[in-house]
């Protein structure tokens, strides 16, 4: 980002501002590499450094310029200090170039000199802590309800008269609220360095505070201030060595920072490691204590002891205010024995600082030390997890600018654009207009590996979602067609996904003339790929909506019915777009298309074994509608060209509904019989039949040959001269049914049984009658009529029973005699009963 955008201009409390900052550093060599615009922060020994804004000519890289104005240091102090402020500066940074490590301050250019100004460039600085809690510092005036703890000069009538007073905010101070986990990240960052310096280093520090403690605009802590430095005996790093005590006859600007200062550095004039971890915990303190030191000195020797021997009631009411799993660690470090304190490698494994969130943070601020294949497993694997448990604002602040530093570097893109991906869909969409669009038009036009390729087009359409409508236009559609014409699978597969999610922001003309001649050509090329076949159907599926009929029906069909994978899925695709076809009029498919074309590719699919049952129901349902849809069409266009003709068939089901022969008819009373034709009787008929078999025998007692037209008639005259032929012939009767009721003619009220009236008789006489009108139970009799039950008499039975014997008894020609003899004396007994 350009300097000199959004850059306020402030001053310092104890340096005084130039009146035009542009010319600050004119004349300083440093000019020649960078553009500096205003200041934003400030640090150092009585903040003597002014840190403007800035970027690299070279590459137009973001950083931070130092500047330090000399004639600041001939007004605070003698003019011949000039000359050592200068020195103790410069040495200073020296020293940060010789430590590199990631929590310490990392220098872009070093230190450049002119005869009025110091300037160096380092990584883009936000503030330093110092600028940030005297802003905390000045809300607790603001808010006297709630006043910090503190010691010595400060006593409560004191807070509450500078909270009436209401004073000025400081110039330098920043405005910034921490989170939590920024704070616990900020604390384990600075006992990092610490330990770096300690047991890599083997120096002491010796000025750990607010104004030697800078915060980037990544959000990473670092420790600077490097002043005061001093080395240790590498042999022997738990021995204390001597350094001199805070002294009034020293410029302040040449001695670290009274208030943090360990007490027995100022005491016996000796200081360790941890006198080191004795000023990080009055650091901790500070924070808590809105912004205070526990320890306010005023830059007074006296002040400092006598606040002192106070210093542990203090730090006991200020623990409330810490976190539970930090108050231990906290109360020991500011303890004035010195062997109490823990050295800066125990204090990193204290249970505060164990969490997944702050360890995906630390990996990512070493994460350009490291390979290439850790950088993907972390960017894939280990950052996605982490992700939900860092807080939005850090994800801004600490992730997204590695991200985006990581854009360029093709060979871990692929495994990048996962959490960007991530970053794209929590997004809203100023954040991606400000933050992310610039980055994302790169990685359009940047060529990418396959798998880059696969992610960016398996998320275009939360990209898409976020992205201005001409952007669309102009960078992603040309994309998106381009990686059609890949000759990789994944590529075109993808590509296809991508269509069927972001249709609907493609323009009919370019689905017609761009996107579908591409899928269809990419289903050629891979037609027994089942998961490209699956997503070139999906893809048709939903742009078919945007697509012309003709089109539908000379691409999508064809294309249908080359679809030959068994898979369950596809064929349930295949079968919901034949149904959208089918629903949706509009398509005008056919009746005979879908006979001729439709049918009999989804017919076969029924049985298919790998169907479920619901997706067999779904298939037999889609099949029932087409056919009952042909059906209709068919039946109406007979029906208007008169070509309907009437089928027996058609009726069959309705004939045998009402046949007879499925009837269960209930029981009912016989009205009178009245006899209105005279036909062979059925006992009739079967004795002729049986006696058929006999030849000749048969012939004579009937009185006629097989062949007469009277052999259908049993006569019985010969043997019986006296009777009636009527008496002796038996009859199958038509009955005609008549009301079944007491009053009705014919009728016998009481016994329920029907009367038959005899030629023989009067009209007036009436005989019961013995004939058994229900269906036989055993053995058969022809039915002569379909609409009239069995009829089946006792004397039929006899007449069987009779021929059967005689038959079986039957001997030579000459005993003919005796077996009509007894036939007929047998039924003439028989008559005569019923007669």
């Amino acid at each position: 980002m350009p300097a000199g955008t959004m850059f306020a201009k402030f001053k310092s409390t104890n340096v005084a501002a130039s009146s035009s900052t542009q010319n600050v550093a004119d004349g300083n060599p440093i000019t020649q590499y960078f553009e500096i615009g205003k200041p934003v922060a400030c640090a150092g020994p009585e903040l003597i450094w002014r840190i403007h804004d800035a970027y690299r000519k070279s590459d137009n890289k973001e950083c931070s310029v130092f500047i330090f104005e000399k004639k600041v240091a001939e007004k605070l102090h003698k003019p011949r200090r000039k000359e050592t402020i200068t020195e103790l500066l410069k040495s200073s940074v020296k020293t940060l170039e010789r430590f590199r490590h990631p929590r310490i301050l990392q220098i872009y250019h070093t230190v450049e000199e002119n005869a009025d100004t110091l300037a160096f460039a380092s990584e883009p600085i936000f503030a330093s802590l110092s600028n940030v809690l005297a802003f905390h510092e000045s809300k607790t005036y603001e808010n006297p309800n709630v006043p910090p703890t503190a010691g010595g000069t400060a006593g409560a009538g004191q807070a509450q008269a500078a909270a009436n007073t209401l004073p000025q905010r400081p110039a330098h101070a920043k405005e910034y609220n921490f989170l939590d986990m920024e704070l616990k990240y900020g604390f384990l960052q600075l006992t990092e360095a610490l330990a770096y310096l300690h047991y890599s280093g083997h120096v002491i520090h010796r000025n750990v505070c607010p104004s030697s403690i800078l915060i980037t605009k990544r959000g990473i802590w670092k420790l600077a201030g490097m002043e005061y430095v001093e080395r240790m005996n590498e042999n022997d790093l738990n021995s204390s060595i001597p350094c001199p005590p805070w002294s009034n006859r020293v410029s302040k600007m040449a001695q670290p920072n009274l208030d943090f200062m360990a007490p027995e550095t100022q005491s016996t004039s000796k200081c360790s490691l941890l006198s080191d971890m004795f000023s990080l915990g009055m650091v901790i303190c500070a924070v808590f204590n809105s912004g205070r030191p526990l320890i306010q000195a005023g830059n007074s020797t006296s002040n400092y002891a006598k606040q002192m021997e106070s210093l542990d009631d203090l730090v006991h009411k200020l623990m409330p205010r810490l976190p539970i799993a930090l108050q231990e660690a906290t109360s020991r470090m500011a303890s004035r024995d010195a062997t109490a304190r823990p050295t800066a490698q125990l204090l990193q494994l204290i249970k505060y600082f164990i969490d997944p969130a702050i360890s995906a943070l630390k990996f990512l601020d070493v994460v350009n030390m490291k390979d290439t294949q850790q950088k993907s497993q972390f960017y894939k694997t280990t950052l996605i997890e982490a992700m939900p448990l860092i807080p939005r604002k850090l994800w801004w602040q600490n992730i997204w600018p590695m991200l985006k530093s990581e854009i360029n570097n093709n060979e871990v893109l692929a495994a990048v654009l996962q959490p960007v991906m991530l970053f794209v869909q929590e997004a809203t969409h100023t954040e991606y207009d400000n933050l992310m669009s610039a980055t994302m038009k790169v990685v359009y036009n940047t060529p990418k590996s396959i798998q880059a390729s696969v992610t960016i087009l398996e998320n275009l359409h939360l990209i898409i979602e976020k992205t201005k409508p001409e952007d669309v236009t102009t960078d992603i559609m040309p994309m998106l067609f381009c990686s059609f014409d890949g000759s990789t699978i994944q590529v075109q597969s993808a590509a296809v996904v991508a269509v069927a999610n972001v249709f609907d922001s493609i323009d009919e003309l370019s689905i017609r003339r761009m996107v579908l001649p591409k899928v269809k050509l990419v289903f050629e090329k891979n037609i027994t790929d089942p998961k490209i076949v699956q997503n070139v159907l999906m893809c048709i599926e939903r742009v078919m909506d945007r697509m012309e009929r003709a089109q539908v029906m000379d691409e999508v069909l064809p294309l249908l019915a080359n679809v030959r994978i068994p898979d369950p899925d596809i064929i349930m695709r295949t079968v919901r777009i034949y149904h959208k076809l089918f629903v949706d009029k509009t398509y005008g498919l056919t009746v005979e298309t879908m006979a001729t074309n439709v049918l009999p590719l989804l017919i076969p699919h029924t049985v298919n074994p790998a169907l479920n049952f619901e997706q067999y129901c779904y298939l037999l349902e889609v099949l029932q509608q087409m056919l009952e849809a042909i059906d209709r069409q068919q039946r109406n266009k007979l029906k208007l060209d008169n070509l309907s003709m009437a089928s027996p068939e058609r009726h069959r089901t309705l004939r045998h509904q009402f046949s007879t022969d499925n009837m269960n008819a209930p029981p009912f009373n016989i009205p009178n019989l009245r006899i209105d034709q005279r036909k062979t009787s059925s006992a009739e008929d079967m004795a002729r039949k049986n006696s058929g078999g006999s030849g000749m025998l048969g012939g004579w007692w009937f009185g006629c040959s097989p062949s007469s037209p009277d052999s259908n008639f049993l006569r019985v005259g010969n043997v019986f001269p006296n009777r009636r032929l009527s008496d002796n012939t038996l009859m199958t009767p038509k009955i005609r049914i008549a009301p079944s009721c007491a009053s009705s003619p014919g009728g016998t009220p009481g016994s329920g049984l029907p009367t038959r009236r005899h030629s023989s008789i009067g009209p007036q006489e009436r005989r019961g009658s013995t004939i058994n009108l229900s269906p036989p139970t055993g053995g058969s009799m022809p039915n002569t009529s379909s609409s009239v039950p069995f009829l089946l008499s006792s004397s039929m039975q006899s007449i069987r029973s009779r021929r059967q014997s005689t038959v079986l008894s039957s001997g030579p020609l000459g005993s003919g005699s005796g077996i009509l003899q007894q036939l007929g004396s047998g039924m003439y007994q028989l008559f005569s009963g019923r007669n």
